[in-house]
């Protein structure tokens, strides 16, 4: 199935990358993407950024720069909390696709989303904008509320017209969370378009769908971008 997504945030940097994958497992990482792992975090551990690693972190937080929101405290993109877990040598391993988008993100420090096609709905069109008002979702088991106002969220959109958060570079939402037995999952890298390139956003969105494809037998994938204004089929 092809999903198309619309890049409908009101600005000029952020771009996204794009990822699906049918018949993950969530099974442990396989071995190459665990050795992976260790090797990033242990070259990462006790170390500064290099300079492009820096500016795509600092662009990831201003792309979140909208309205009331302000990426500070505990409204900072997720790269942000698994480059410190890094550094502390306690970055989480959850399941294999889990593990992936982590890996990515860590990598190129930009925020990215993970979700399940199945418990999404599966509608065929999602789209990226900000947050309304009085927007909200539930982000933990605890029951714990994530404010969306201004927010970048990617949402489903709704056969009557309007559109259903789902994720944001921040949390995601405990509704479409992946489970043990999630198979079919989606993926969206925020990225700060001026911080980087399309070349170098293309390279990180081909790589989280290649360690996606590791996740399980004859796993299908599918991947593109969108810049800003633009939608992408995958």
């Amino acid at each position: 199935m092809t999903i198309t997504v619309h890049n409908h945030v009101p600005r000029e940097d952020l771009a996204l990358g794009l990822v699906r994958a049918e018949g993950v497992t969530g099974a442990a990482a396989p071995a190459a993407l665990a050795e992976e792992i260790e090797a990033l975090v242990a070259e990462r551990a006790g170390r500064d950024l290099d300079a492009r690693q820096e500016a795509l972190r600092k662009g990831s937080r201003d792309m979140l720069r909208n309205g009331k929101y302000k990426p500070t405290g505990r409204g900072k993109p997720a790269s942000e909390y698994l480059m410190r877990e890094a550094g502390k040598d306690n970055f989480p391993r959850i399941n294999g696709p889990v593990d992936a988008t982590n890996l990515v993100s860590l990598k190129h420090c930009v925020p990215i989303s993970l979700w399940d096609l199945d418990l999404a709905g599966d509608p065929a069109e999602y789209e990226v904008r900000l947050g309304a008002e009085d927007e909200t979702y539930v982000f933990n088991a605890g029951g714990q509320l994530l404010g969306l106002r201004d927010l970048v969220c990617g949402c489903a959109l709704e056969p009557s017209g309007g559109s259903r958060a789902l994720v944001t570079p921040i949390k995601d939402s405990l509704a479409t969370k992946l489970k043990d037995d999630a198979r079919r999952v989606a993926g969206i890298i925020y990225y700060p378009l001026p911080a980087g390139s399309r070349e170098h956003l293309e390279q990180a969105t081909e790589e989280f769908g290649k360690w996606l494809g590791m996740c399980g037998e004859g796993v299908e994938v599918g991947w593109g971008v969108a810049l800003p204004g633009e939608s992408g089929d995958l």
